[in-house]
């Protein structure tokens, strides 16, 4: 699925295209593409049709187009799930997988392009979270790293307060967001720490280190376009990331470690693979 620097070459993407558009049309091709919105796709229809999409938002993995209306402020958002292999395009393309297409006031066409299915569009209404004001199903999601409010020493305090795996609380988008399998793999490979070590069990430094590392590699990400391993993933101009070329652990098991030249390993982990090297990143004893 995608992660922070996916996600936010996608929001920068429709900056550009979306922001200040009226929705003039829109159409559900597949049901499953409106199954998140509760009260039905006609009503789905309804509240975006004829809205001015106000800007282009994201926390974390989540992204939303606030809405507004008449002039008043917005009150409501789309929330855009990616699932595992959603796109947001805007122009002309291949509509094999075209889930949901949206008529734009300057004559373009947004379209929600999405083969495995697993994503689809909501209509949320805008409620005020950690001094912000975001979709009611985003409420519960931390800020992340590269969030200007981020509280370093917060979620530090937090993490170190969390006795089980710091993969796992790396992964736990209520205390950092942003961080999904790929880059906590980076990210622990960079602070020679292995994923199954206890937080509690970290000194504060290390992990205050951690969360640098994670927002570093998150960063040379962004900077790349993102992390694409298959066509699945592009921007709205349909153009691949490819940072995966720069990728230290996740997605190596059988090569040499860059850093030591130790085999690097795989073993599973929340129906995941975690990717690490065993001298770097010492097997914690159970």
């Amino acid at each position: 699925m995608p992660e922070l620097p996916e996600v936010e070459v996608v929001r920068r993407g429709l900056v550009d295209h979306l922001v200040g558009r009226g929705v003039t049309s829109v159409e559900v091709l597949h049901p499953r593409a409106a199954r998140r919105h509760v009260a039905g796709e006609a009503d789905l229809i309804g509240q975006i049709t004829g809205a001015d999409v106000e800007s282009a938002e994201r926390r974390g993995k989540f992204l939303w187009l606030p809405l507004a209306r008449g002039g008043a402020s917005a009150d409501a958002a789309i929330v855009v799930h990616l699932g595992m292999s959603g796109q947001m395009l805007v122009g002309p393309g291949d509509d094999r997988h075209l889930r949901i297409r949206a008529g734009l006031s300057d004559g373009a066409v947004l379209r929600f392009v999405d083969q495995r299915t697993f994503g689809g569009w909501a209509v949320d209404p805008l409620v005020q979270a950690d001094g912000a004001l975001v979709p009611a199903s985003v409420a519960h999601i931390a800020r992340d790293p590269l969030d200007p409010l981020f509280d370093r020493d917060a979620v530090i305090a937090r993490m170190k307060r969390k006795d089980t795996e710091i993969k796992r609380v790396l992964l736990d988008q209520t205390v950092i967001s942003g961080v999904g399998n790929i880059y906590a793999d980076e990210a622990l490979w960079l602070s020679g720490v292995h994923g199954r070590r206890r937080a509690s069990a970290l000194t504060k430094p290390a992990l205050g280190r951690l969360i640098n590392d994670a927002t570093a590699v998150m960063r040379r990400a962004l900077d790349q376009g993102g992390t694409s391993f298959d066509s699945l993933y592009v921007n709205v101009n349909g153009q691949s990331g490819y940072f995966e070329r720069s990728l230290n652990a996740y997605g190596r098991d059988g090569e040499p470690c860059r850093r030591c030249g130790t085999i690097m390993r795989r073993e599973s982990f929340m129906n995941r693979g975690s990717h690490f090297c065993p001298t770097c990143q010492t097997v914690p004893r159970r």
